[in-house]
């Protein structure tokens, strides 16, 4: 005769090896599909980042004499650029003219990238994204050359001024025309940028909001612009780094004064060659571009309370 009892479980110690070692231990392989697949980028950023890295590291330590760069381990050329005031006010320059213009190009861009997202239909949208490509079809040099006949005093600009009784408006060779060629190098990257994060918004939120009696402008700030949080900075954060280490529009727009890190190389390496104090210089802004990335990768991936 059967018996309908339940059997008590088994102890721990009588559980079956196979579902021990299914549930109560973790097993690691290696990934040897996704190494394989991976293997390319890592080649290439150890080649073309990692070392050429190392060797401006090492040669920012060595001499020039004669003309004539000598292998050596000195901290001179980093005293000597540390201790210079042209250094420091080159380098906070060069942050203030990239922050500026991150915070500026992310402004503008976003309502274009707004308007895009919400605003067109599919098929206006992809020509719309089509056109915002459109610019990188062209050299960056030449774009920026173009500029000098819009911004000069004999520009068109300034002609188009003269006919309604002002100017000549100084626009080339100023801090205003640098930041037009930081415009023109980063404002269609940025819109692209926050376009394809505005895309991919949930629209339930935007509804809830508006069902909530929200406006448009609270909207925006209260659902939008967290839910796209991660995009914006990122957009912002590839701009900063394109315009900290700019030397066409500062130098070409700009007029070269006062004088940012990716100019101070220039002169640098024209004066008596020294490759080793540029190298100083380069390996600054290098681990200036590392930390700020680190600490905006970390603050647009930070959890939201």
């Amino acid at each position: 005769m059967i018996s309908n009892k339940l059997s008590p479980p088994l102890p721990a110690s009588e559980e079956p090896a196979r579902t021990r070692g299914q549930f109560g231990k973790r097993t690691w392989r290696l990934p040897g599909y996704g190494l394989s697949l991976s293997l390319p980028i890592l080649v290439w950023q150890l080649l073309f980042f990692v070392a050429p890295l190392l060797f401006l590291l090492t040669i920012s330590f060595w001499l020039v004499r004669n003309f004539r760069m000598v292998p050596a381990f000195e901290w001179l050329n980093w005293k000597y650029l540390f201790s210079r005031e042209y250094f420091w006010d080159a380098y906070l320059h060069t942050w203030a003219m990239a922050a500026g213009a991150s915070v500026l190009i992310s402004a503008v861009a976003f309502p274009c990238a707004y308007t895009i997202a919400f605003k067109f239909r599919e098929s206006t949208r992809q020509w719309l994204v089509l056109m915002l490509i459109t610019p990188f079809f062209t050299s960056y040099l030449v774009r920026t050359y173009s500029w000098q006949v819009f911004l000069s005093d004999q520009g068109l600009l300034n002609s188009a001024l003269a006919l309604l009784g002002v100017g000549p408006l100084p626009m080339l060779n100023t801090t205003f025309g640098s930041y037009v060629g930081y415009f023109t190098l980063c404002l269609p990257l940025v819109v692209l940028l926050q376009l394809f994060s505005l895309m991919y918004i949930d629209r339930t939120l935007i509804e809830a909001a508006h069902n909530l009696r929200a406006g448009r402008l609270r909207t925006v700030f209260g659902v939008v612009l967290p839910s796209t949080r991660v995009g914006i900075v990122i957009a912002a954060l590839f701009c900063f780094i394109m315009t900290f280490g700019d030397f066409v529009s500062p130098l070409y727009l700009g007029g070269g004064q006062p004088p940012t890190l990716s100019t101070l190389i220039t002169d640098t390496t024209k004066s008596g060659q020294q490759w080793p104090r540029a190298a100083v210089i380069a390996t600054t802004m290098i681990v200036t571009l590392l930390a700020t990335a680190f600490l905006m990768v970390r603050y647009a991936y930070r959890r939201r309370a």
